[in-house]
């Protein structure tokens, strides 16, 4: 349903600043009815990427496909498939729910009886039945993210786009709309892209997309990202990182990998974790606050692909509001 074949992006540079690469030859298919997480630190080209499939940023190279229409040849076709949920509010809080619906749906011609249809289709799973009449500066935040996906629901689209939905929410009110978008993403056969940092919200999805530098670093199941660091790890909070990773290198012949002040044993097997453990302790208990076996989760995942670090320098957001 998007298909995304050697795409690349490079903003232009200035007499200051040196052009900058923020999609390097990506190549990407998310199938129809797929829900995909993507994820990177800052600076990773998500948001370059998010911009050139809503059609906002036209790309160096490259050929991306939704719902079957190219996007340089057919941007109407695109965007006639697409609903899109930005981070930063797309609806006019001093209007009520109902006039921010009724704007979208003008704009999208809907009338008479199926007017009413797609109303009550988009509104059915929400709780603002009886908050149609408040403005949206009223509504709790959790409240507003439902206007914001009732609105792109009202046009049925065949892909929805979403980035960073949940940022702002408090637990409570992010669960609940993930919920819903799970449950209507699978009643319409939806195939959802969606951009986050909260690796909790990836742990349910069909795939995971970790970008890092404008590259793709992995794309695959979660259970099959986790895979790659094997049974389980042992974590460890030194009092000195580098001085207790060179005695682990040196003496041990163990490769520990450093995430700010935690160092890393990968890929061990069930059964010998904690006979390292106890050969780690017997040797450097004194210079280790503390240790632990654990199963990898998606968060590990992320810090092994990308080095657990986030990009230095320009910050990709910067530049594309530049650039646009």
């Amino acid at each position: 349903m998007i298909s995304i074949k050697n795409l690349s992006h490079v903003y232009p540079g200035s007499r200051k600043n040196p052009p900058r690469t923020a999609i390097a030859d990506i190549t990407l298919e998310v199938e129809d009815g797929a829900f995909c997480i993507l994820s990177g630190p800052n600076g990773s080209g998500k948001s370059t990427l998010f911009r050139i499939l809503c059609g906002m940023t036209k790309p160096s190279r490259g050929e991306v496909i939704i719902a079957g229409f190219d996007l340089a040849r057919d941007p109407d076709g695109v965007r006639g498939a697409l609903g899109v949920v930005f981070q930063s509010p797309a609806v006019d809080k001093y209007l009520s729910v109902q006039e921010n619906l009724d704007l979208h749906a003008d704009l999208y011609g809907l009338k008479g009886a199926e007017r009413v249809e797609r109303f009550t289709e988009a509104l059915a799973w929400t709780d603002l039945k009886d908050r149609l009449n408040d403005r949206v500066e009223t509504l709790s935040g959790g409240l507003a993210r439902q206007v914001e996906l009732a609105k792109c629901l009202l046009t049925r689209p065949r892909v929805l786009l979403l980035d960073e939905p949940t940022t702002g929410l408090d637990p409570n009110s992010r669960r609940n709309f993930l919920s819903a978008l799970h449950r209507i993403q699978k009643e319409r056969g939806m195939t959802v892209l969606m951009t986050s940092h909260i690796f909790s919200e990836a742990e349910d999805v069909d795939r995971v997309a970790v970008m890092k530098g404008g590259h793709l670093l992995a794309f695959d199941t979660p259970a099959a990202l986790r895979r790659q660091l094997g049974h389980e790890m042992v974590v460890i909070q030194p009092e000195n990182p580098d001085d207790l990773a060179a005695k682990l290198r040196d003496g041990m012949g163990l490769t520990p990998l450093r995430h700010g002040t935690e160092l890393r044993l990968e890929d061990i097997k069930t059964s010998d974790s904690l006979k390292l453990l106890d050969k780690i302790l017997s040797k450097h208990r004194a210079e280790i606050r503390s240790i632990s076996i654990k199963q990898p989760t998606l968060e590990d995942v992320f810090i092994h692909v990308t080095g657990g670090k986030g990009e230095n320098g320009s910050d990709e957001d910067k530049a594309t509001e530049t650039a646009a």
